[in-house]
């Protein structure tokens, strides 16, 4: 006979198995990629002064965990980040529910979205520091502008693309546009918000450290530009790994947020 709890549990064994198994692979391939790195700098495959070795960085990070610096400015950068990071979602989503409820506003925009998605919004960061000066709110403007035009056409896109069917029927009870966006088109499309968060993971941190690089008197951009100028290219890595962390951990944020949201 067909028992179907012995079924479900078998496929619970192995999607646990899988699970483990991918676990177990990205920690091997990062171990592996340490040990590879350490080995080239001790035996002189790589130049250590320019690449440095996961065992310098480890020492650097301790020094400067002792004098508190690393962790100023991981918080001066994290701060930047999740304030441009939530500007962002929360304009792009908001505009995006504006241009899909007028349809004459989201064909004239259409062109433009396309040219300011396009133009490489770095660019903009020295007239913005001429425009707010050399402070905080340009280099989170920096952070805004970057992850802002995705959003709405990411979100957009998705608002446009719900199930007609479905907005048909809510016309056919009666239901007001309001009713069509709140009940079907921003519940429909939740999967894609998430996906535009976590894109803007990614380029707020990339808009805050060019700010940061430009305008930074603290932060991990303005860590980099400075340790690379005095050639402490063993700091410039520590940086760089810490932004890594950073942004993996945001992400999963946003990833944990997600699952508790769907189930």
């Amino acid at each position: 006979m067909y028992d179907t709890s012995d079924n479900q549990k078998k496929f619970v064994r192995e999607f646990k198995r899988r699970k483990a198994k991918v676990s177990f692979l990205r920690l091997f391939i990062f171990l592996a990629l340490l040990t590879v790195w350490e080995i080239s700098a001790r035996y002189g495959l790589i130049d250590e002064f320019i690449f440095s070795c996961p065992s310098a960085m480890a020492e650097a990070v301790v020094y400067m965990a002792k004098d508190y610096s690393l962790f100023y400015h991981i918080g001066i950068t994290a701060a930047e980040t999740v304030a441009g990071f939530l500007l962002g979602t929360a304009i792009g989503t908001a505009a995006a529910v504006l241009l899909w409820w007028n349809r004459t506003a989201s064909d004239v925009s259409q062109p433009y979205l396309v040219i300011l998605n396009s133009l490489p919004k770095t660019a903009l960061a020295p007239i913005i520091i001429v425009w707010l000066g050399n402070n905080t709110k340009s280099i989170i403007l920096v952070a805004l502008l970057t992850s802002v035009i995705i959003t709405i056409m990411t979100v957009l896109g998705g608002f446009n693309g719900t199930d007609e069917d479905k907005i048909r029927l809510i016309k056919i009870l009666g239901g007001t546009k309001r009713q069509i966006l709140t009940n079907v088109v921003i519940p429909s499309n939740v999967p894609v918000i998430f996906n535009a968060l976590k894109i803007n993971v990614g380029l707020s941190f990339v808009g805050v450290i060019v700010g940061e690089f430009l305008v930074g008197k603290a932060g991990l951009g303005y860590l980099i530009v400075y340790n690379s100028q005095i050639f402490k290219l063993t700091n410039v890595m520590v940086s760089v790994f810490v932004l890594a962390v950073m942004a993996a951990v945001m992400y999963k944020i946003v990833a944990f947020l997600e699952n508790k949201y769907i189930k």
